[in-house]
């Protein structure tokens, strides 16, 4: 963090922290908490907090002086344009020996607020990956001076989910464990309790255990939680499915050959714990259940790309309730 010509000396008077990986936002704002004494530092929350509150603090945090000030924002991913100019006009005369810290979730860096920080203070953006999570998940090991397999951050993907934070604890808890030695897969599937909530599989389990409720309760949570029209995200449940199902097959054909799931999840370039759930979900189907499934999910294709007058949503849920269902 960069000297400035106001606030407390070596910092610059007001930074703005943010972005989807919040392990590293977090990491930042300790960072900059231990430059000033504990009781010199004042959180407030943006969902209660405006751009005008923040700068009273500041400016009556100023009046005292002696030895430097943190404001802290939790939240300010939704503050407005207005709250953006009160922050710029404050940081044309910041109050001495004052930094204003700024922390919020997804945050593009042309938005109002980060222009008005960006010309007295700094920005400071860190995105999660949207794809190529297992990278980042790499990364976060290596940051803890632990190496990991790449089947070991595949297995934690799998079983912790897409949730950072999850992911940041779960990190840390198996670094401590390895103390420096390498993080296998089998120690992350003996080490890491499954969430069911993890992204899609809460939807594939369920379809594994042929559980028909929990199929379309998953699916109505992975339309819901999206962020994208649903018109983006059922094909996208569609594709997720036809894959699943298909990985389903080949993990039947192999145990029909006699191929342990172990060894097959060597062919397949995948964790032996995800592997083993696909064997178990496998004989919950006959070949000629599963070969229906792959039909029937075509016929959802291309019902969705407008080959039936029905609603999409109900379309999914009739093919989801027809693959699930015993025959």
């Amino acid at each position: 963090m960069a000297d400035g010509e106001a606030g407390t000396p070596g910092l610059k008077p007001a930074y703005l922290l943010a972005g989807t990986d919040r392990p590293k936002v977090d990491r930042a704002l300790e960072r900059l908490r231990r430059r000033f004494a504990p009781d010199a530092v004042e959180r407030l929350a943006g969902a209660e907090t405006r751009g005008d509150d923040a700068v009273a603090a500041c400016n009556a945090l100023g009046l005292f002086g002696g030895g430097g000030r943190l404001v802290v924002v939790d939240g300010v991913e939704g503050w407005t344009a207005a709250d953006a100019k009160a922050v710029a006009a404050y940081l044309r005369s910041p109050a001495p020996e004052t930094t204003l810290a700024l922390v919020g979730g997804e945050l593009k860096k042309d938005a109002p607020l980060a222009k008005a920080v960006a010309g007295a203070g700094e920005v400071l953006v860190w995105d999660a990956p949207r794809k190529g999570l297992q990278r980042w998940v790499a990364e976060q090991f290596e940051l803890r001076r632990t190496t990991a397999d790449p089947e070991a951050c595949r297995a934690l993907l799998e079983l912790a989910g897409e949730d950072v934070y999850e992911l940041a604890a779960e990190i840390d808890k198996l670094a401590t464990w390895a103390g420096g030695e390498r993080v296998t897969a089998e120690a992350v599937e003996q080490l890491v309790a499954a969430r069911p909530e993890a992204t899609s599989f809460a939807l594939t389990d369920a379809w594994g255990a042929r559980d028909a409720a929990g199929v379309l309760r998953a699916a109505e949570s992975m339309l819901e939680r999206s962020g994208d029209p649903r018109s983006k995200t059922i094909p996208r449940i569609v594709g997720m499915l036809v894959s699943h199902v298909a990985r389903i097959r080949e993990c039947q054909a192999l145990e029909a050959q006699g191929v342990s799931a172990r060894d097959a999840a060597e062919r397949m370039k995948r964790s032996p714990y995800y592997v083993g759930k696909l064997y178990a979900q496998a004989r919950n189907y006959s070949p000629e259940e599963l070969r229906a499934a792959t039909v029937r999910l075509a016929r959802l294709d291309h019902a969705l790309k407008g080959g039936s007058r029905l609603a999409p949503e109900l379309e999914l849920e009739r093919a989801l309730a027809e693959i699930t269902s015993r025959r």
